[in-house]
Parts: structure tokens; C-alpha cells; sequence
């Protein structure tokens, strides 16, 4: 696959550092299906919506929110970043992506995980004791329902299938379904075990943090009869592209650290980020995407050269960063960061076969 450069939300709710001001639920929807519009119009190839359950985000049901901005959009993929499979119905999680993949002619992908947030376990009944079981056997399902139908399957969490007919069926057939992983061995392993393609969670750390994630994923494909070099990677982080190093970092930096307060796992008790911890997250051997243009191609083109990436879904604007910036990062990463990224992963790649 060419390489991909998309964006991400989990359209939060937080306080401007600056103003106090506090978005609406109803301003934050509508800038979510206004960024995936700019995404579209600039280029870009993926945009994706995270799943939380909490007052604080508006992400509670990103199928709905892929699915209005599917209306708005033409060419560029759709995707949850990620769906907590642990504590959804894979049944119905098929059947609102297959929908989306129709009201898009084909552009719907799922990316399924575990969750950080755990949140939704007890709001749907599950226990968080079953937390890795609950992932295995609904992951399990879900791939057996893009593969076939009907369906008969059993397992331990739900209700028996017999020669159910789930619908709809893609618009292509089939969905692109990625694991995203967030550094667990086990994870890693199991992913390249079945194939899957590996979305990389990217947080706070250096660049080089999932070198042995992703060897162990290749040596499990690779094991078990997958062609390990052609799995798709792609790796999902924080990240803002300015005009200038300087002013990218000045911008994102009391978003991203009231973001990280506010936002992070426990509303209010979250990491506190120094402004001189954020500069050394954003030095070029660290893992944030922040700065000018140029200072994004090389260090896209740098995780390309570490993993082997296919595609870097930067989650910008996080903690409530104004629309205007947002739209304005997602223009220049569109039309300045992405078209020279592909350009010279092609020629590498020309170059290394």
C-alpha cells in the first residue's frame, strides 16, 4: 500500500487555557465532521474518531460520526481509532461499518482494541477481570463475520450464532480491520499471528519505542505462514504542523498540556506536562509530530525507515484546541507534509527493490 498520512479525534471537551470558554457538545460534533471535510478537500488520507464513554467527549458513538462524515467527504478512508471491542457487540460494530462503508462507497476500516479507557466495561456489563478475554473472542467474531455468511459460532461472553444472516455485507465485500496496539507484547504477537494489520499507539517517549513491538509482530506473522513484510504498520500520534518549529510548538503546547490534565483518563487528576517536558517530547528523536512542515516530513520519513510504516494518523488539536488553528494545521499537513512524504517513500522504495 502507498504510504497514508490521516488525522484523528476523540472530540474532546475542554476548557480554553486561555479563555475558560468550554465547547459545547453540539459545537464539538459539528468541528468534528468540519476537520474530516478539510481532511477530504487538502488530501489527506484517513480520518479517524476514538471511542470514549465519559461527559468529557463527544465520542461515544464514532460510527455515527463516520457516518455524517461520510456525507461531507469523497475519497478519504473512515476510521474508528479505536473501537473498544472489548465491550461491544461485534455483530453490531459490523453491521455500522459495513453501513458506513456503503454510504461511502467503500471507504469504511475499523481499527480494534483493548481501550486504555476502561470506562466502558461497566457501563455495558462486563468485567474488567475478563478484560484480554473479552478482546480475544470478540476480535475472533468479528473477523468471522466479515469472512462469512451466514454464521454459526459460540463462545463464552454472548449468545450462541446459528446460520445467522448479518447485514449488510460491505459495499466491497470486505473491511480493512487493524489492531492497535499500544506496546504489550502479547498484543503484538497475537496481532501478527492472524495477520492483522498493526496500528501503533504513540504517546509520550522516543521514537524508538516500538522497535520490539513491532520485531515481535513480524517474527509471529512471519511464523505463522503471513507475509511479514507486506503487513501493513502505521503508527497513531499526538502531533500540530505550523508555519514554524517555534510557533507549532507555542500553539499546541497549553492545549495539549491542559488536554493531558483534563482528559486523560481521570478527568482533572491527569499528567501534568511542563512546558520543557513537551519541548524534549517534540526534539527530533522523540515521538511527537509538532513543528514546521519540514520538520514533519523528516520525522515521518524517520518511523518510516524504523518500522517499515504504511501510514501515521496524528491526533492534532487535542485538548480543545481552537477550530481555526485545528483547520489551519490540517490544511498544511495536507498539502505540505504529505505530498513530499509519499513522494520520497516511493523513491526509497523504487530505490530499495
Amino acid at each position: 500500500m502507498p504510504f497514508e498520512i490521516g488525522i484523528m479525534t476523540f472530540g474532546e471537551l475542554t476548557e480554553d487555557p486561555s479563555t475558560g470558554a468550554l465547547p459545547s457538545p453540539r459545537q464539538r460534533v459539528r468541528e468534528t465532521i468540519e476537520q474530516a471535510q478539510v481532511a477530504d478537500q487538502v488530501g489527506l488520507d484517513v480520518f479517524g474518531v476514538g471511542e470514549h464513554h465519559r461527559s468529557d467527549f463527544v465520542g461515544s458513538a464514532p460510527a455515527i460520526l463516520l457516518a455524517a462524515a461520510a456525507e461531507k467527504t469523497e475519497r478519504i478512508k473512515l476510521t474508528s481509532s479505536v473501537t473498544v471491542l472489548g465491550s461491544e457487540d461485534p455483530v453490531r460494530v459490523w453491521e455500522q461499518f459495513a453501513t458506513i462503508d456503503l454510504l461511502s462507497a467503500g471507504r469504511a476500516e475499523i481499527i480494534a482494541g483493548r481501550g486504555s479507557y476502561t470506562e466502558s466495561f461497566p457501563l455495558f456489563g462486563h468485567e474488567l477481570k475478563d478484560y484480554a478475554d473479552l478482546f480475544r473472542e470478540k476480535l475472533d467474531l468479528l473477523l468471522k463475520i466479515r469472512d462469512q455468511n451466514p454464521l454459526t459460532w459460540s463462545g463464552r461472553f454472548r449468545a450462541p450464532l446459528v446460520d445467522a444472516d448479518i447485514a449488510p455485507r460491505a459495499d466491497g465485500g470486505t473491511i480493512p480491520i487493524w489492531v492497535g496496539v499500544g506496546g504489550s507484547p502479547a498484543s503484538a504477537i497475537s496481532t501478527g499471528h492472524l495477520g492483522l494489520p498493526l496500528a501503533l499507539a504513540l504517546l509520550l517517549g522516543p521514537m524508538t519505542f516500538h522497535e520490539e513491538t513491532v520485531q515481535l509482530y513480524r517474527a509471529a506473522a512471519a511464523k505463522a505462514g503471513h507475509d511479514a513484510d507486506a503487513l501493513p504498520i502505521s503508527v497513531n500520534s499526538h502531533g500540530f504542523v505550523g508555519r514554524t518549529s517555534q510557533g507549532a510548538r507555542d500553539t499546541m503546547y497549553p492545549y495539549f498540556a491542559r488536554g493531558m490534565m483534563e482528559n486523560n483518563h481521570q478527568r482533572g487528576v491527569g499528567l501534568r506536562l511542563p512546558r520543557a517536558a513537551f519541548d524534549a517530547q517534540s526534539s527530533p528523536a522523540a515521538g511527537l509530530l509538532v513543528g514546521s512542515p519540514q520538520e514533519l516530513i523528516d520525522k515521518l520519513l524517520t518511523y518510516h525507515e524504523l518500522y517499515g510504516l504504511n501510514r501515521a494518523i496524528i491526533q492534532m488539536g487535542f485538548g480543545g484546541m481552537p477550530q481555526k488553528e485545528h483547520l489551519e494545521a490540517i490544511e498544511l499537513l495536507g498539502t505540505e507534509v504529505a505530498p513530499v512524504v509519499r513522494h520520497e517513500v516511493t523513491l526509497r522504495e523504487k530505490s530499495a527493490a
